[in-house]
């Protein structure tokens, strides 16, 4: 079980050439935590049109729904927890001076813990380094050195530590070879107890990749590009194919790749995409023209040349590549990047990046086939270069998406979609707070989340928003109240439905995590200082208890606790120091013994999602259907356990307009459900290519959102007619040229039209900041503009450069060709 880093990363600029990036990962996170010795993370931002939530929605009445007795009562039930925690709280110190220490949690429930550091030094065109395997099985309470199973081996931390899939128990240290004699995978089959070394024919380009579906194939490539394939977990290894850009495995053992016959994976635009469905034994090509490619729920997408200059465009298949349809979206030139934000089975998000270095685009959402697109989100901020957005799916209620827009001024504001992008809302003022300083009208300020885009600007944001699918209706984040981001101090804002209203948890920044499925929150305060202390909260964020579990403070690094949100561990890493050395330490608290009793029926509550009133019939329909929730009282200091399961009783709905996304042509009118048509497209036929024919559409503006459930109701009318025409792109495949027809999609050649002007016009309006190679424009947020002077904050008034952190996050490989979020 792998988990992205919370802690401290070391960040590296310049690590994407120029050009656009196709399917740029949005907000996934992959990776282990890794905690250095040197401060450097930091977060993101959120903002959309001026619209004010329902009146209806009280947050203090929301509030009571889920507590028993009055807030001052309930803060003092944990009174004697300081003992009660101080035998619970185990300290283990590292006697190594390594640089850096990388954690892995092998299996769900285990206790098992990897913790890899390492010790590097560049010397001229060498380098020298040792690294340490320690494991504990107690979920980091205690650590074994059990290096002498790597045989003293140094263990190459850019690939880590490669943690099979599900509880397979599988493990894959990837290590060099002293001397330059090659490279050494040690692998285990038995959550890291054993090792078994064994030598690779090859020099590896990556961290090795598991078969999702079976943890005994595995794939990687080579720093010579070439595909390598083994079906018995690394004892013997195939060539699959040479000069390989990318691959990835797809579902059934199948593998997509992109290759290049004059093995230049830079000759973008040129690839082909390939795929073998037998592990090798046969491949097919796919497609051609190939500039990158992605996979995201159910979909296969393909950026193609188109042919016509520098532009290209979506394809999209949902039988593995068998068959294309060209999916309508404006087609980008090379300075731009389409960027796959999220993808299920029933829909996809997509980001199309605007010409010129304007750092923002349109967000599109797809059909449930992953062809007609409909504008869902303008001026969404995405660095082209730096490959930075907001995008963040909330995954602890169903079609939450809460991100960042540009708006006419710079400044960056954060918006949320409660309806998976039907509509974006701005984020209501927290009850309990006030705007800052920098708002023009403290009447209409909001809530602005830091995400991404903050931690790219080195804020003092150590934190990403979290979520997690067994707390549900929570959120944790950094954020600020006014009409747009502020670079002064961040605060820790919790919201408990899903993101309608939210509290202020924590004053300035934090780390936190989530434990026991929502029903305890940790935080540690982020000031730069040596810590000693950790903050608790047992009612979703509104009281918090302050622990000392030291009373020598440390030098903190990261908090560390196994994914999932549902141990009642967390692990505090940092280090020590004396005249001559500093030394790892790690401080694991035990929560257990401070929820000793298991919750029982009469701790949990009927909650409706989307609904500030549960007794009203109309109230709480989101994408079609109710749901109700049994959840925690407030009040209740109980154990939901690893076993608890989330209970939800569905309910469908009539439809309403609601239930419906602006189809193809349309746009949602400003402060209203109502879709009216595109100006550029007012009066003009819709059509548009499906399965090899043209179709025309006939709608009066809307179409039903994918995975809507809704039932009977208002359903506005919608046909697509077959025209007898043949429209096969001969973009992707030779087989499926046509002879001269071209597809008459007006809007298709309206975008092109479009593109060309805007391009234009972009080298005249925007200024663009060289970096490494790369071109990418720097925003401000809006303290920028004003007050700086006041707040005396040191290079303020300079702009802010965008780097690229690779902290599991964002990966981006070599080749650059493609990066998804999956």
């Amino acid at each position: 079980m792998r988990v992205l880093l919370q802690g401290l990363l070391l960040l590296a600029a310049c690590a994407l050439p120029a050009g656009g990036l196709d399917f740029q990962p949005g907000s996934k996170a992959v990776g282990q935590p890794v905690f250095r010795r040197r401060s450097a993370v930091e977060q993101r931002a959120a903002h959309i049109v001026r619209r004010s939530l329902p009146s209806w929605l009280d947050a203090s009445q929301h509030r009571r729904r889920r507590r028993n007795a009055e807030q001052s009562d309930s803060c003092k039930q944990h009174r004697g927890f300081q003992s009660k925690l101080n035998d619970n709280t185990h300290s283990f110190m590292f006697n190594d001076l390594s640089g850096s220490v990388s954690l892995a949690w092998v299996g769900d429930g285990t206790g098992v813990i990897l913790a890899l550091t390492t010790f590097q030094v560049p010397f001229f065109m060498l380098r020298f380094g040792q690294s340490k395997l320690y494991r504990s099985e107690n979920y980091g309470k205690t650590f074994d050195d059990v290096t002498n199973l790597i045989n003293s081996t140094f263990i190459l931390t850019e690939f880590g530590i490669a943690i099979g899939p599900e509880n397979s128990g599988k493990v894959i240290l990837t290590a060099e070879v002293s001397g330059g004699d090659g490279y050494r995978l040690f692998v285990s089959m038995d959550f890291g107890k054993t090792f078994t070394h064994l030598d690779l024919p090859f020099n590896p380009l990556m961290q090795i990749s598991y078969n999702p579906e079976n943890s005994n194939v595995l794939a990687v490539l080579s720093t010579r590009h070439e595909l390598w394939l083994s079906e018995d977990f690394g004892q013997s290894w195939k060539k699959i194919h040479n000069n390989v850009c990318l691959f990835k495995w797809g579902k059934k053992n199948s593998i997509f790749f992109t290759t290049n016959q004059n093995g230049s994976c830079g000759d973008r635009g040129m690839l082909e995409l390939r795929r073998t469905t037998d592990l090798g034994k046969t491949i097919k090509t796919v497609a051609t023209k190939i500039f990158s490619f992605g996979l995201g729920g159910r979909f296969l997408f393909a950026s193609v040349m188109t042919g016509k200059g520098t532009l290209r465009m979506i394809h999209v298949s949902v039988d593995q590549g068998e068959s294309w349809n060209m999916a309508q979206l404006p087609p980008v030139g090379h300075e731009q990047f389409y960027s796959i934000l999220a993808a299920n089975d029933d829909m996809v998000f997509m980001h199309v990046d605007e010409p010129g270095d304007t750092g923002f685009g349109t967000i599109y959402v797809s059909d449930d086939r992953g062809t007609v697109y409909s504008k869902s989100l303008e001026r969404h901020l995405y660095t082209a270069t730096g490959g930075d957005t907001d995008f963040t799916n909330v995954t602890s209620l169903r079609g939450v998406f809460i991100t960042s827009i540009l708006a006419e001024d710079n400044s960056v504001q954060s918006v949320v979609s409660f309806d998976q992008g039907g509509e974006w809302l701005p984020l209501r003022k927290p009850v309990n707070s006030k705007c800052d300083a920098t708002s023009k009208d403290p009447d209409k300020c909001s809530l602005h989340i830091h995400a991404a885009y903050s931690t790219a600007m080195k804020l003092s944001v150590p934190m990403l928003p979290l979520t997690e699918p067994n707390a549900v209706g929570l959120i944790i984040a950094h954020g600020s109240v006014g009409d747009a981001i502020s670079v002064l101090k961040s605060d820790v804002y919790v919201s408990d439905d899903g993101g309608y209203t939210w509290i202020k948890a924590l004053e300035g920044p934090h780390h936190y995590a989530m434990l026991d499925s929502g029903g305890l929150l940790v935080a540690v305060e982020d000031n730069g200082e040596p810590i000693n202390k950790i903050k608790f909260s047992t009612d979703e964020g509104q009281c918090w208890n302050v622990y000392n579990f030291t009373e020598e403070p440390i030098s903190f690094t990261g908090l560390a606790s196994e994914p999932g949100a549902r141990s009642m561990n967390v692990s505090i890493w940092g280090y020590r120091e004396n005249f001559i050395s500093q030394y790892w330490v790690s401080f694991t608290i035990d929560f257990r013994e401070l929820l000793t009793r298991s919750c029982d029926d009469n701790d949990y509550v009927e909650w409706l999602a989307h609904s500030d009133d549960i007794s009203d019939p109309n109230d709480g329909c989101m994408l079609g259907y109710k749901e109700k929730f049994l959840r925690l009282r407030k009040d209740s200091v109980c154990l939901n356990g690893r076993d608890y399961i989330v209970n939800t009783q569905p309910t469908p709905c009539p439809c309403t307009l609601d239930d419906f996304l602006c189809d193809f042509g349309y746009q949602r009118k400003e402060n209203s459900s109502e879709c009216v048509e595109q100006p550029d497209l007012q009066g003009k036929v819709l059509e548009f290519c499906l399965h090899g024919k043209e179709e025309q559409l006939q709608t009066s503006g809307y179409r039903k959102i994918p995975g809507d459930k809704c039932e009977g109701g208002e359903m506005p009318q919608r046909k697509e007619i077959d025209l007898s025409k043949r429209c096969v792109s001969d973009l992707v495949s030779p087989e499926l040229q046509t002879d001269g027809h071209s597809s008459k999609s007006v809007p298709i050649v309206l975008a092109v039209i479009v593109v060309l002007v805007l391009s234009i016009a972009a080298g005249v309006v925007f200024v663009r900041k060289y970096v490494c190679g790369g071109r990418f424009v720097v925003h401000r947020y809006s303290v920028l503009q004003q007050h700086v002077e006041e707040n005396a904050a040191d290079g303020m008034d300079e702009p802010l450069e965008t780097n690229h952190a690779p902290n599991g996050k964002i990966e981006f490989h070599d080749d650059s060709d493609e990066d998804l979020l999956e």
